[in-house]
């Protein structure tokens, strides 16, 4: 596929959930657009925006005819999602929150992707993203570019980030997902939320692929005045990394307690 083709991916919706940041919406719909990719429908959920950012988006819709989903007060990222997810009608979804910007190598991975798990029925999800500061640890090599995450609660797994084979970040997967795993929890904190899916995911034996080049599809990206979510684990990882000793013991503790947790969890 060259860069100036059409590249329409059929029985795919992408699914975008937006909160107060109409410009990076933009950005992400205006990316898509210059490298030609296109969807069944496109649905923008959005999770009770200012009103200056919502009549931002319903001009965005007038340009680029998405389906828009709205809310009169915010109800947290699992609301937004499962709102966004009880409307699509394709067989497949493409989630991408608002603040991540495409790059030119996605449209091949989607296709690639896409097929396997047209193919394959084992899979409940495809990956295209990490934060490049917490990859995803424990892969087993598949093909087309995709590891298979392995999870375990065995010591030697050391990485707490072992938990998260379901992300909240860019990710395909089928229409009957909720049928397997139940719908997000409706919480005003999305770290809650995300949580609560990884430790479903995994509780219900789901598995997934992880492209291993993630950094060549996908940027996340937030400007000052769109700026994202305050994560206070991502400000602890930061604070602790540069001592040695007390990064050690800090992560030993997250494997520790979220081990825990997994364990006690329904």
């Amino acid at each position: 596929m060259t860069q100036n083709s059409n590249l329409h991916i059929s029985e795919v919706t992408l699914l975008i959930t937006h909160f107060n940041r109409s410009e990076s919406l933009q950005r992400l719909l205006n990316t898509l657009n210059s490298y030609k990719i296109s969807f069944d429908e496109v649905i923008v959920s959005d999770g009770g925006s200012r009103e200056e950012h919502l009549s931002a988006v319903i001009k965005l819709q007038q340009e680029f005819g998405f389906t828009l989903l709205t809310s009169e007060t915010n109800k947290g990222l699992g609301n937004t999602i499962n709102v966004g997810q009880d409307a699509v009608k394709t067989p497949y979804i493409l989630y991408i929150q608002e603040d991540f910007v495409p790059k030119a190598a996605l449209g091949q991975a989607l296709i690639d992707g896409l097929e396997i798990m047209k193919n394959e029925s084992q899979w409940d999800i495809v990956r295209f993203y990490s934060f490049p500061w917490a990859p995803f640890p424990y892969l087993k090599p598949y093909k087309s570019g995709f590891s298979e995450m392995k999870f375990s609660l065995w010591p030697w797994y050391i990485s707490h980030i072992k938990f998260y084979v379901y992300s909240d970040h860019p990710h395909l997967k089928r229409r009957s997902y909720p049928e397997k795993f139940g719908r997000y929890i409706e919480s005003p904190k999305g770290d809650v939320t995300e949580m609560g899916m990884c430790r479903t995911f995994l509780k219900k034996k789901g598995r997934g692929l992880y492209f291993d080049n993630f950094k060549n599809l996908f940027e996340h990206d937030n400007s000052d005045h769109e700026p994202g979510l305050f994560r206070p684990e991502k400000i602890k990882t930061k604070k602790y990394s540069d001592i040695a000793p007390l990064y050690w013991l800090y992560l030993k503790f997250k494997t520790l307690k979220e081990s825990v947790a997994f364990i006690v969890s329904k």
